[in-house]
Formats: structure tokens, C-alpha cells, sequence
């Protein structure tokens, strides 16, 4: 039985639900201060809005668009001891409008790192495996330090200064193919991206295109190494069932996001999470690559001691002999290796 040396995941990873007031208001009870945040409105229309402390505050990105960041001075204005606080921008905090926010751990507002041929400003929790990567591209084939001390299994980068596409690298489609969060494409194969090279324990390898490493502009990266018992990086076969495929994670999830990677799919990345689904099966989600307001239908799924499994056949997640990535996060590891090592229970 696998053992967690994260006997609290909460500490790294939180989900907080909250609601708007339309004037300017702390959100606490995150449980730490979060390095990034992750805001979607769920009642109504809006982007996301992605925060970090490298950036700094009020500079948002956006999953589901293409556009450059912006500087908003209304909407995340602080990373606080228990939270954050937000101004009056609608997106994020309209009046009596609902939100999620998804919260995670790095290491402030980072250091520099010159592991790489590129140096790097790098916020790196290497606890929980996740760090935040600020750099310059070149515009040549590069390596650029993370801080992990463990190889990234999944990776997030976005251009700051200019429209472009996320770009997503997955251990499970590997370092020749790529995928677009903002996007419901399938993986595609591009050398020009990782440069057909996968991430070492200190570095990730660039390759010339735009949105990785042209000369001059400013990037940020999401790194994410895995952490037994607390986080995971996998793919899995749908079966077309509403006794659906079961994936074993290794931990009762708090948060997931699933996406269907065949060539020539036009499938989202499918989120949910312990908060918003206190019961199974989990059937409220948000979609990384969509504005639109939160659904409640055909993507049940149960969220057990061990990992998850598919209760519906839907297309998004569980279409027969579709291949899925996921990123899920631990409400509870299976078994902690601290105390009394009690095996995790379903919900």
C-alpha cells in the first residue's frame, strides 16, 4: 500500500467556494497563502482568471482565451496568510454571484535559478511538487530551470506580452506532442515546443516556437511533479459505461481535470472538485477552455478512497476506447505515513 508523506494535503492544494459582493472583500479559510490562484465565476458567464505571486498581484491570465495579460487593478490585490482579496471586477467578484477558486502553494514570489540555459526566476514548493517559472525567451533551443528537484510530469506556459495559445506538456502523451488548455483540440506532435526532449529533475528543454521561446518576450510556467499520495499525472481508456473506467490515484481526490487527447476530438478540460461535489456522484463542473457558467449533468463521477471512477458515458469523459490525461489532487491520502497510517475513507 502506497504511503503519503503529505499527511495534510490541504496545506498545498485547497478548493475555496465563495461569493461576490460587487465592492472589495478578503477571502480566507484557504488554509495558507496561496502563490497561485485560480478564479471562475460558476452562476454566470465569465473568463478565468489565473493569479500568481511571481507575476505579482493583479496581473491575470486567462485558461480560456488567447489574450495577452492584463494589468487589473481590481482584481486579486493581495495573496494574504489565510487567502486573498479581490476588488470590484465582476469577473471575480460581481455581486451575489458564486465562485470557485482553486489555491496552491509554491514559495512566494521566487528566486533566481540558473539551472537552465536560460535563467529563471523560480517559486518552487518541492514538498507538494509544484513551482511557478518566470523567464525570457531566446528565440533558440534552451533549458530552463524549475526548481522541483523531481521531473516535472505536467507543465502549463503562457507568453505574457502577446495573444497566443497555452501550451501543456503531459508525461502521458510525451515530449514530441503538445496540447492548448484554451483549446479543445486533441494532441498534436510538435518538435518545436519541447524539442522532442522530456524534463530532467532540474530543467525543461524549449524548442523555437513563439509560444514557448521567442526572442524577447516574457513567459510563465505551472510545474507540477508528482507527490505520492497527494498528486498525479496519468491518462486512462474510456469504456463507453456508466460502470466507467476506475483510476487509481492513490488518494481520495480533492480536485480533478480530465481532457480527451485523440486526434481530431473537440472535447474540453473537464474540472471538478470536493467543494462544489460534497456527494458522489461529482456532476457540477467548469471547463478550463470555456467562459461558460457551471453545468450539472452527464459527467458523474465518484470520488472514492483511492482514486476515481466514471459513472456516466458521456463523450467528455468516458467515450469507448477514447485516450484521457488528468491532473488530480489529494483531499486525502490513501494512507498517510504519520500517526496512526489510517487508510482513507470514501465519501
Amino acid at each position: 500500500m502506497a504511503y503519503s508523506t503529505i499527511s495534510k494535503p490541504s496545506l498545498h492544494f485547497n478548493t475555496k467556494l465563495y461569493t461576490g459582493n460587487g465592492s472589495t472583500q478578503s477571502i480566507t479559510g484557504v488554509g495558507f497563502q496561496p502563490d497561485w490562484v485560480w478564479l471562475k465565476k460558476r452562476n454566470s458567464t465569465a473568463d478565468h482568471g489565473l493569479y500568481d505571486a511571481v507575476r505579482g498581484v493583479t496581473k491575470q491570465l486567462y485558461s480560456n482565451d488567447t489574450a495577452a495579460e492584463a494589468t487589473n487593478a481590481n482584481s486579486l490585490t493581495a495573496f494574504g496568510t489565510d487567502g486573498f482579496s479581490i476588488g470590484t471586477s465582476s469577473m471575480i467578484n460581481g455581486n451575489s454571484d458564486t465562485f470557485a477558486s482553486w489555491n496552491w502553494k509554491a514559495n512566494g514570489a521566487g528566486s533566481a535559478n540558473t539551472d537552465g540555459t536560460i535563467n529563471s526566476t523560480v517559486s518552487a514548493n518541492t514538498t507538494a511538487g509544484f513551482s511557478i517559472v518566470k523567464y525570457t525567451g531566446t528565440g533558440s533551443v534552451a533549458t530552463v530551470g524549475h526548481g522541483l528537484g523531481a521531473a516535472p510530469k505536467m507543465m502549463l506556459i503562457r507568453i505574457l506580452e502577446d495573444p497566443n495559445d497555452w501550451q501543456v506538456y503531459h508525461q502521458s502523451i510525451g515530449n514530441t506532442h503538445k496540447l492548448n488548455l484554451n483549446t479543445t483540440e486533441g494532441s498534436s506532435d510538435q518538435i518545436n515546443r519541447w524539442n522532442d526532449t522530456s524534463p530532467t529533475s532540474s530543467v525543461f528543454t524549449l524548442g523555437t516556437h513563439s509560444s514557448v521561446n521567442a526572442s524577447g518576450p516574457t513567459y510563465i510556467a505551472y510545474c507540477f511533479a508528482e507527490k505520492k499520495g497527494y498528486s498525479k499525472f496519468g491518462s486512462y481508456t474510456g469504456n463507453d459505461n456508466a460502470d466507467g473506467t476506475f483510476v487509481y490515484t492513490g488518494f481520495k481526490p480533492a480536485w480533478i481535470i480530465r481532457k480527451n487527447i485523440d486526434g481530431g476530438v473537440t472535447e474540453s478540460w473537464f474540472m471538478e472538485d470536493n467543494k462544489r461535489n460534497t456527494f458522489n456522484p461529482a456532476n457540477e463542473w467548469l471547463a478550463a477552455d470555456q467562459n461558460s457558467a457551471e453545468g450539472a449533468n452527464n459527467f458523474d463521477t465518484d470520488f472514492l478512497s483511492n482514486g476515481f471512477k466514471m459513472r456516466s458515458n458521456n463523450h467528455g469523459t468516458n467515450k469507448g476506447s477514447t485516450n484521457y490525461i488528468y491532473m488530480a489532487f489529494a483531499e486525502e491520502p490513501l494512507v498517510a505515513n504519520v500517526g496512526a497510517s489510517i487508510p482513507a475513507t470514501a465519501r
